[in-house]
């Protein structure tokens, strides 16, 4: 295996002990990252005098043809290497001799990886995002289109107030622009470079710490270098952000589910994103909604696995960090799976306009507004709900809405019951009355906002 290190050992590292110890199979990853990262640190020797013009260009011109060599598949990251950094050193080295030695001045593996990772990070942070965005946009197209599609609100699973299908909606476009903000967040936090903190303690080389980090983006520099190799706040942050953008995934697919079944009818999915039964020809599955919410679970763990991980170690850098790769690549990878899936589902759902009324005109949706109808004519609100209530268990009894409960009967509880009370719970009346910022009857401001931020995330990028 090559190795970075060596001198001070006078026997091989057992085998097992190098393959547990390895993670080039999986820090790959971070290839481009490292390469990025090193480039930025040979300019910053140059610049200090630590390198030579010669030196640094020679070096540049390396790493450059390591990395268009392993992009056209001319080159391979294999496992005989210990990690990324070893490859990309001793690759530099096979091709440019002694100067490639050089790369590594003022530099530890500690700072690197640590480099790696945020720079990985801080782009999934921008991918992720920009997947939230296209998920955005494509339920203000839904919420545009069905502000005159009615439906039941539910409480306790249990229909409790009429609603619209853009009102429903509304509410996952603030769960998912909060997932979207908390992410931009999460980056501008952690946009500090750790490059520089040597193993813990910094480097007596006169490095400018603040040129390499403006050279790669970021915002400043790690103030502490003990801090700078040891902190993964920003891992556990990004895993957190990821676990709540999968928890809001995971509602919405259950709601879905349930929407879809045949006791609500309200949703027929596209072929194109169900599976079919292996023995009964008639079912259609949401499985992809299902496999949404289940993965909920497998993010969650890696939110779990790396706090775990963290919680008793003491500073500063210590093996255990190297688990923040594995499971933060597979949370990432499993949230822009379901965002790119669930947002393909959803732009392709048929919605059941005609079932949502329906369901909406049943379960005394209307009975707040038929208390709220004699609030208006002067009876307390305490007391309008108790004769709605009984009104509400006499339609129970007939086995009849109060729509089509009697003028007689609305009298015979209340005098103060007219003819427009018909009006007054109609669905139409009891959505468009609802006129309080965020409610059902303010739709169009809600959208003039969701097509501002929309606008205003166009404009600032």
């Amino acid at each position: 295996m090559a190795q970075l290190w060596g001198g001070r050992f006078e026997k091989n590292t057992d085998a097992m002990v190098n393959d547990f110890n390895a993670s080039v199979r999986f820090d790959s990853r971070l290839f481009l990252e490292d390469v990025k990262g090193s480039m930025a640190h040979v300019k910053m020797l140059a610049k200090q005098k630590i390198l030579t013009e010669e030196e640094a260009q020679s070096i540049l011109v390396g790493l450059k043809g390591i990395a268009d060599d392993v992009a056209d598949g001319k080159l391979e990251i294999t496992s005989e290497y210990e990690d990324v950094h070893s490859f990309v050193e001793a690759s530099l080295i096979d091709r440019i001799g002694e100067a490639g030695k050089k790369m590594h001045t003022g530099r530890s593996r500690n700072d690197q990886v640590a480099l790696d990772m945020r720079l990985y990070i801080r782009d999934e942070i921008d991918e992720t995002a920009d997947l939230l965005k296209g998920l955005l946009e494509t339920l203000e197209n839904l919420i545009e289109k069905n502000t005159e599609t009615y439906m039941p609100g539910f409480t306790h699973m249990q229909k409790a107030q009429p609603v619209t299908l853009a009102h429903h909606l509304g509410a996952y476009f603030e769960m998912f622009r909060r997932d979207r903000e908390r992410l931009i967040s999460v980056r501008e936090r952690m946009n500090f470079c750790p490059l520089g903190s040597g193993a813990l303690a910094g480097t007596t080389y006169p490095l400018d710490r603040e040129y390499t980090a403006k050279l790669l983006g970021f915002s400043g520099i790690c103030r502490n270098s003990m801090d700078g190799v040891s902190d993964r706040d920003y891992v556990i942050e990004f895993l957190d952000a990821l676990s709540l953008v999968m928890m809001h995934l995971s509602r919405f697919c259950e709601e879905i589910i349930m929407w879809n079944s045949n006791e609500y009818g309200f949703v027929e999915l596209d072929d194109s994103y169900s599976t079919g039964s292996s023995i009964m020809p008639q079912k259609k599955n949401p499985d992809i909604a299902e496999l949404i919410r289940g993965k909920t679970g497998r993010v969650y763990g890696e939110l779990m696995s790396m706090l775990t991980t963290m919680k008793g170690l003491p500073l500063a850098y210590n093996k255990d960090m190297q688990e923040d790769k594995e499971g933060t690549f597979d949370a990432i990878d499993t949230v822009r799976n379901c965002l790119e899936l669930f947002t393909g589902l959803l732009s392709t759902t048929k919605f059941n306009k005609k079932k949502m009324k329906q369901s909406a005109s049943g379960g005394f949706t209307n009975a707040t507004d038929a208390a709220d109808y004699l609030v208006g004519k002067g009876v307390p609100f305490r007391d309008a709900h108790a004769v709605v209530g009984k009104l509400v268990l006499n339609c129970i009894k007939k086995g009849i809405s109060l729509d089509e409960l009697p003028l007689t009967d609305w009298k015979a509880e209340c005098p103060k019951f007219g003819r427009d009370i018909y009006k007054a719970i109609s669905l139409k009346t009891c959505v468009e009355k609802r006129t309080t910022a965020g409610g059902p009857g303010a739709m169009d401001k809600e959208i003039e906002e969701n097509r501002k931020y929309l606008k205003g995330e166009k404009e600032n990028g």
